[in-house]
């Protein structure tokens, strides 16, 4: 009550109220405690000038538990090479700077489990990144909403959520049975799969039978396809996920996915199938260290096309993990490129003259036509690499 009554501030007042008012509305009966916080919204291209000044308005308290930021619209460090414009790069580092002064960590991605900011089996955490809710919800076993960046900047300055929604075992059950007719292979047989369970079943919760030993790169690129595309925040795959072996799941629609849907979603993601290639962008969620050294080695005694881009996204941590087992010197001898910090999605992409872009993530297939106003087609990242070399598909 002292800090709602503004007794700690105006700063952490407006928190708490962000924090009562979602209780409020989703009927929660408590505040919580949560370890960590993941705040999205930290592109300049997403959130403009309003934003910053919003976040620059709150940044003289101090976050209380372990936060993280989502990728932002540039590699912090090479947006020159990018192309970014100083006019832009000087608002995003503001953004940053701002996010800074929170005591807020620096670690811009999408996939902040795969760089220390992992957290553990039914802890409750603020997450705001919608691939890194639906993975940390799924996949880790945590519990956290879809939080908005407003919301989990609030979770990360007073340490608490509303306990509602995701953070119920009630609302964790399955509320949809998929059984896989067909072995899914490449990463982006996922994504396509994501894609359309995504669309039927819409924020509920799937379950699914019939996927063999998932890679953690694959049940990612699930994970994020089933987000952008339907809401998803949580999924569980029999004999695979944590919460999986102790569900009921008798008493709920079951339907099957076919090869024949599997093709339909490929075609579906894809906004043109042939033609000249401007850009070919990896890493939507952020590349992990064997997605790099995939990447690498189909790369690896080629040459990119002239006219097109090879680029990679991943964070931080991983891209120097990729340098010292070699992956990136074969990438960029291939002429590719490897960003951190950003992805393709929230880069200022239209700005820099690119009309068409290859991609093996339904989540940048989705977004980027309305997001960039790109021409897209997704593929398997061998297909996807291909074009790079070729220029065109």
């Amino acid at each position: 009550m002292a800090i709602l009554r503004g007794d700690n501030g105006p700063v952490k007042q407006k928190a708490m109220q962000i924090l009562v008012a979602l209780g409020e509305i989703f009927d929660a009966d408590k505040l919580i405690d949560v370890e960590s916080a993941q705040i999205s919204g930290v592109s300049y291209k997403t959130i403009g000038d309003t934003g910053l000044q919003w976040v620059e308005s709150m940044s003289t308290e101090k976050v209380v538990i372990p936060t993280t930021l989502n990728p932002t619209g540039m590699d912090l460090h090479l947006w020159r090479q990018m192309g970014i414009s100083h006019e832009f790069a000087a608002k995003q580092i503001q953004i940053i700077n701002a996010y800074s002064r929170f005591g807020v960590k620096s670690l811009c991605s999408c996939t902040p489990y795969l760089s220390g900011h992992s957290p553990k089996f039914k802890d409750h955490i603020a997450w705001a990144e919608s691939s890194a809710v639906c993975y940390a919800n799924s996949v880790l076993g945590a519990r956290t909403n879809r939080e908005g960046g407003p919301s989990a900047l609030a979770s990360a300055l007073i340490g608490k959520t509303a306990n509602y929604g995701y953070h119920l075992d009630e609302n964790r059950k399955p509320t949809l049975c998929v059984d896989l007719d067909i072995h899914l292979h490449a990463e982006s047989d996922f994504s396509a799969l994501g894609v359309s369970i995504g669309k039927k079943v819409n924020n509920g919760v799937p379950y699914f039978t019939g996927i063999e030993n998932p890679s953690a790169d694959s049940l990612k690129s699930l994970a994020a396809s089933l987000a952008a595309s339907g809401g998803v925040a949580l999924y569980h795959v029999e004999g695979v996920t944590p919460e999986a072996y102790s569900l009921q799941v008798g008493g709920i629609e079951t339907i099957n996915f076919t090869s024949d849907e599997l093709v339909s979603s490929y075609d579906a993601l894809s906004t043109f199938q042939s033609g000249a290639v401007d850009l070919v962008a990896i890493g939507c969620p952020h590349a992990s260290l064997s997605e790099m050294k995939k990447v690498a080695a189909l790369a690896k005694g080629k040459k990119v096309a002239n006219n097109t881009k090879l680029w990679v996204f991943t964070s931080a941590g991983v891209k120097l993990m990729a340098e010292r087992f070699g992956y990136l010197k074969d990438i960029i001898k291939a002429g590719g490129e490897v960003y951190t910090d950003c992805c393709m999605v929230v880069a200022p992409i239209e700005q820099l003259g690119f009309k068409t872009m290859a991609v093996n993530s339904g989540k940048a297939a989705i977004y980027s036509p309305s997001a960039s106003k790109v021409e897209v087609i997704f593929g398997t990242t061998g297909r996807c690499v291909d074009i790079a070399m070729k220029g065109f598909a």
